[in-house]
């Protein structure tokens, strides 16, 4: 003897359509992720993702990028300080031009050095000169020219759950 399955179950475009819900496409974004491991920068109506990783204690902020051959794009490292203040980085060992960008502890990018030189030891200011406010909370590094090529300027914001979130100026959801 043939046994039959009936279906009871409607597709699931089909039974949104008949209860009256959204499609799936119509429905709203998913709201933002954050994450530790992700940096998240605003521009205007765009986000941009960096995948990071985290450099919160001295020894990890001493080493930073040095002594690798390569940056992936869409990577970086995220420099994490107890407090806001006035802070300068140099390439010293390291191999790979970078963009530096300065956060205040809003997380704005107050500052961005671009291409950043391979092993020159020259102090890079995390302000331009004449800021009011030159206290930074955070600094990304990322790939050289990456910050051109993805429209990053100076005013965009970072989301990031170690940002004070009271008083971040993207804070995470």
């Amino acid at each position: 003897m043939k046994r039959f399955r009936v279906r009871t179950a409607l597709p699931a475009a089909l039974a949104a359509l008949l209860s009256g819900a959204a499609p799936a496409s119509a429905q709203t974004a998913p709201a933002p992720v954050c994450r530790d491991h992700l940096a998240t920068l605003i521009v205007g109506t765009r986000e941009v993702p960096f995948a990071v990783e985290i450099a919160d204690d001295p020894a990890e902020r001493a080493t930073g990028l040095m002594n690798r051959p390569a940056l992936k794009p869409g990577t970086g490292m995220l420099f994490v300080f107890d407090e806001a203040r006035p802070q300068s980085f140099w390439m010293k060992n390291t191999l790979v031009p970078l963009d530096i960008l300065f956060m205040d502890e809003a997380g704005v990018v107050r500052h961005i050095h671009p291409d950043a030189r391979p092993l020159d030891l020259t102090p890079l200011p995390g302000a331009a000169p004449g800021d009011p406010d030159p206290d930074r909370l955070m600094v990304l590094e990322i790939g050289g020219g990456e910050a051109a090529r993805l429209g990053l300027r100076t005013g965009a914001v970072l989301r990031h759950p170690r940002l004070p979130q009271a008083t971040a100026a993207a804070p995470c959801p």
